[in-house]
């Protein structure tokens, strides 16, 4: 099957200009054209261009996205180096992870905490009022 920009953009739930830069920006190898000039992609194609946006989802800049896309077309010698680059990425995405759980967990018990001030359970303390001031409880 083959597939327009815009049938591309569908189904990988990328804009039109996104898909445009990256392949201007040789992120999309061996882009085809019809007869009217316009970009044309295969099977192949959306599923890499998938992988590309899974790629920028777990944080790759351009840049990244570039090397890894070099090693790709080098074939299966590079195989070493390119689990080298993602696990490198897998670890970034896991210390992440663990911030947005330690945020999460704040909220949680900060959430807990007006509960129980709501509820009279507890006295209101605030970290921005001091004990004296005329408000404090």
């Amino acid at each position: 099957m083959i597939y327009t920009m815009m049938q591309v953009c569908k189904e990988t739930n990328m804009t039109y200009q996104t898909l445009k830069f990256y392949c201007n920006e040789g992120l999309v190898p061996h882009v085809k054209r019809d007869k009217n000039n316009r970009r044309i992609f295969d099977e192949h194609d959306v599923r890499w261009i998938k992988d590309l946006v899974c790629l920028k989802k777990c944080g790759m800049s351009i840049q990244e996205m570039r090397t890894y896309l070099s090693l790709c077309l080098e074939g299966e010698k590079t195989i070493t180096q390119r689990k080298e680059l993602l696990a490198k990425k897998q670890e970034e995405l896991r210390h992440a992870i663990e911030e947005l759980e330690e945020s999460v967990a704040y909220i949680d018990w900060k959430q807990n905490f007006y509960d129980e001030v709501l509820s009279g359970k507890k006295p209101y303390i605030s970290n921005l009022i001091p004990v004296d001031a005329p408000d404090a409880e």
